[in-house]
């Protein structure tokens, strides 16, 4: 199959690997959004498998992708509460990364430099796939959910999240957090690319799935923390998506 991978985006990533796990470091930003992020993951899994997040290893059982999975901030999380996860990346460097860290919680995790296309042609599917922060950064964003979709069980849930195209999001997410904030190395990040939730939810139903749900991530500079917000998706959001049975 065609790779949907672009190279100068994953050299961007390449390079930051080694700062995955410091939470002062380049990836300051996901680990202080990585709370918000996990509860509506967990959140949506949960209901959609009708598991029970109070319990021993509620996601026992659930065979789960985490796709562009860097060092494995959400791997990790997925892991401990009972799924079988397999982390991804093209960036070859964040898996040996991820691996050591893993290893060294007690964790195991099948970590991958692979591509979701490489994949889809080896016959791996899954029952949830979490595309985080990834679609921003492919080359074609319809054929990248497309091969998501296909590594989908029947009945199977993606949850997508990245960034809105407007005038706030390219203040909020590259000038603010590139130049101002220096949370990330310029450049990480190109407005462009961004995807509107309009946009997403189109390029999520014409690759098979079935949007259910959108909201936004929220950041406030006086609590200097992240919420889940129902109306506001004006920089950062998440959706959900499910695959007919």
């Amino acid at each position: 199959m065609t790779t949907t991978v672009d190279a100068s985006e994953i050299a961007k990533f390449e390079a930051m690997a080694a700062e995955w796990w410091d939470p002062n470091g380049k990836f300051k930003p996901l680990h202080m959004l990585n709370p918000c992020r996990l509860d509506y993951i967990t959140q949506q899994i949960a209901a959609e498998f009708n598991r029970d997040l109070t319990g021993d290893l509620p996601f026992s059982g659930l065979r789960i992708l985490d796709i562009g999975c860097g060092g494995g901030l959400l791997a990790e999380p997925m892991a401990r509460l009972g799924a079988d996860v397999v982390g991804a990346d093209a960036a070859e460097r964040n898996i040996p990364v991820a691996k050591v860290h893993a290893e060294q919680s007690g964790l195991k995790i099948d970590y991958r430099h692979t591509t979701a296309e490489d994949m889809v042609a080896a016959g791996e599917q899954f029952d949830v796939v979490l595309n985080m922060e990834v679609v921003e950064h492919v080359a074609d964003p319809l054929a990248y959910l497309t091969a998501c979709q296909k590594l989908l069980k029947p009945g199977g849930l993606m949850i997508c999240s990245t960034i809105n195209r407007n005038a706030k999001s390219y203040l909020m997410a590259i000038i603010g957090a590139e130049h101002i904030m220096r949370w990330l190395p310029k450049g990480t990040h190109e407005w462009s690319k961004f995807i509107t939730p309009d946009e997403l939810f189109d390029l999520i139903s014409r690759a098979g799935l079935k949007p259910v749900d959108r909201m936004g991530f929220v950041f406030n500079p006086v609590a200097w923390s992240w919420s889940l917000s129902d109306r506001d998706l004006s920089v950062n959001y998440v959706t959900a998506s499910l695959k007919s049975d």
